[in-house]
């Protein structure tokens, strides 16, 4: 199995953990946005937004830029890389197994 950083993966996984912050990945996901778009779904104030915002900045997953007195919000690109290549391999190994273990598809039905 491929070596990866853990202490990186434990925070991905962590961060994500959260539905507040999924929802904000999924938003940005379809482009940048400013903190007042992107608390609009939410009941919760701007500076509850901001706050997950920053955590998920520090998991280097989103980065911000400011103009004027806004600050608007980009995914980071290529930030999910080793978290989706560590799911893969785990999904390789699980699909090469299938069948052995209760949890496969053909022992559900």
């Amino acid at each position: 199995m491929v070596k990866y950083n853990a202490e990186h993966l434990n925070n991905v996984f962590s961060v994500l953990s959260d539905p507040t912050r999924r929802t904000i990945i999924e938003q940005l996901s379809k482009g940048e946005r400013s903190v007042q778009e992107l608390a609009e779904p939410f009941d919760m104030s701007l500076p509850a937004i901001s706050k997950h915002l920053k955590v998920l900045e520090n998991a280097g997953l989103v980065t911000h830029r400011k103009e004027g007195r806004f600050r608007y919000y980009a995914i980071e690109p290529n930030s999910m890389d080793e978290a989706c290549e560590w799911i893969s391999t785990l999904k390789e190994l699980w699909t090469k197994f299938e069948g052995m273990f209760c949890c496969s598809k053909q022992k559900k039905q």
